[in-house]
């Protein structure tokens, strides 16, 4: 057996810096909405607040996964961060739908807005959001939690920019149903940008096989290491973002000595590390009379 283990450094300071900022302009949004009766700002002040509730979870997910493994957890709380992933993403997909229902009923039943509330505050949400995202975009590159985090400031910092311009039109044109319009599209956008999140946690929760691997293909290139005549029972999947885990049988051509059984593991790791996976388990076997299919397909 061979493992590694990458640790991403993420700056915990930086998402607490973006919490403060969506709180503030979550509040004064809320406040905005309510008196401007806008329902598209209201919508972005309820986005906001995901962002918040996304950004908290995102941050005692990263405090999670430092911590230490024991006997009782072996692999820590190196999933913490996808379940952080997957919690947000559940919340805006829920979000969404609920801020589309809204809309419909303004759409049938509009209400007056006071247009020169919605643009203030929508422009003070475009400078907060995209300096949150400032805050955290490096680590979004390498870390589907701040990602998760990342997309809810980018949809948000996108929803500010619509009810912007929806309160130009609503103030200088009077087009009160624009704002339901607007709420649906930001709407529609929440679904786009978390369910590309959603589906990637659920595969890593249900340990499906990384979209990237080919087991065929790795399989085919273990067996031409010399020494291995046939490799099966293979399960691969992924433990984090960062860890991807394969484990197999593989049929020996002789009764190698253990020294020679690592110089052929060897060769196996640098192999499985071309495909990206740092953590596997090898079970030799001589001779044994189990099943040789590449995948078990039954039950067990």
């Amino acid at each position: 057996m061979e493992h590694a283990h990458h640790h991403t450094n993420i700056s915990g300071k930086n998402i607490l810096i973006t919490i403060v900022l969506n709180a503030g302009i979550t509040t004064a949004q809320l406040i905005g909405g309510l008196f401007s009766g806008s329902m598209a700002l209201l919508s972005d002040a309820a986005h906001n607040f995901s962002d918040v509730i996304s950004l908290v979870i995102s941050y005692a997910a990263i405090r999670l996964s430092t911590r230490e493994h024991s006997l009782k957890k072996t692999f820590g709380f190196k999933r913490a961060g996808v379940f952080a992933a997957f919690i947000n993403t559940v919340f805006l997909l829920v979000v969404a739908v609920i801020l589309i229902l809204q809309a419909v009923k303004r759409l049938i039943d509009p209400h007056p807005v006071e247009g020169s509330i919605v643009i203030w505050l929508a422009a003070a949400g475009i400078l907060l959001n995209g300096i949150s995202m400032l805050f955290i975009r490096k680590d979004a590159d390498h870390n589907l939690n701040i990602k998760s985090a990342f997309l809810h400031l980018l949809a948000d910092m996108l929803t500010s920019v619509a009810v912007f311009a929806g309160g130009f039109i609503i103030k200088y044109l009077g087009w009160l149903w624009i704002d339901g319009v607007l709420t649906i599209v930001i709407a529609g956008y929440l679904i786009y940008s978390s369910w590309g999140i959603f589906y990637e946690s659920i595969k890593i929760f249900m340990q499906f096989t990384p979209s990237h691997i080919d087991i065929e293909k790795v399989a085919e290139s273990i067996t031409r290491v010399e020494g291995i005549s046939n490799v099966h029972h293979v399960h691969v999947w992924q433990l984090d973002e960062d860890e991807m885990i394969f484990e197999a049988h593989v049929d020996l051509e002789a009764d190698y000595s253990i020294s020679r059984f690592e110089t052929i593991l060897d060769k196996v790791e640098v192999i499985l590390k071309g495909f990206g996976i740092n953590h596997f388990n090898i079970q030799p076997e001589l001779n044994r009379g189990d099943q040789k299919e590449l995948i078990n397909r039954g039950r067990n």
